[in-house]
């Protein structure tokens, strides 16, 4: 089964979305990243949510999350 792509959508200067990108680098799990600082629309959907892990089926994944989350959302699709 091919693994889905996956979008961090995050902030600069984060810690959880630091957090959520080295848990993702630990799982070797390859992802896109997106600051929701470069449009007013990804800001107001995820300002107060990130990181937030979406999946290119729509299903997202919101912070906090840990590997066994992690694993159960990628298995979900």
């Amino acid at each position: 089964m091919q693994q889905p792509m996956l979008t961090l959508y995050r902030r600069d200067a984060c810690l959880l979305c630091a957090l959520a990108e080295a848990l993702l680098g630990e799982a070797g799990i390859r992802h896109a990243t997106v600051d929701i600082e470069s449009g007013a629309a990804l800001e107001a959907r995820y300002g107060t949510r990130i990181p937030v892990l979406a999946r290119s089926d729509g299903a997202e994944l919101d912070w906090p999350f840990d590997a066994a989350a992690l694993r159960a959302f990628l298995a979900s699709r």
